[in-house]
């Protein structure tokens, strides 16, 4: 015989080994995607909706900030910074990227109106 049995049995099509392989590499593939469904791209969604809401936050919205601090929104200074009031009378100024939440959405605050003009009240007749 000029071919041992040893020879005889391996495929001519693929190395040896390389089934193997691909059999070894099906399992960790299948627990990346698991991994990137499951986890990381709900993960991304939510902080991409927090982004927005932060920089949504508008005049009257109530926000918490990372330090604990709640207040209310009074002047959105420009794209970066807020200011906002903690207590009466009481504004600091805070970047968005200090803000942790918007808790509720309020009406924007509305200019006191001017004061409408009194009818002018006809004098009564003197006796």
């Amino acid at each position: 015989m000029l071919i041992t049995a040893a020879f005889a049995q391996t495929s001519s099509l693929t190395p040896a080994g390389m089934s193997d392989t691909l059999v070894q590499l099906v399992p960790i593939a299948a627990m990346i995607a698991i991994v990137y469904f499951v986890l990381w791209r709900p993960q991304q969604r939510r902080a991409k909706e927090q982004r927005e809401l932060v920089q949504a936050a508008r005049r009257g919205d109530i926000v918490v900030t990372t330090g604990g601090l709640i207040g209310k929104v009074t002047k959105s200074v420009d794209d970066s910074e807020v200011e906002f009031e903690i207590a009466p009378n009481v504004r600091a100024r805070l970047a968005r990227s200090g803000i942790a939440e918007v808790r509720s959405k309020g009406e924007p605050v509305k200019d006191a109106p001017p004061p409408a003009k009194s009818p002018a009240k006809k004098d009564a007749p003197s006796a």
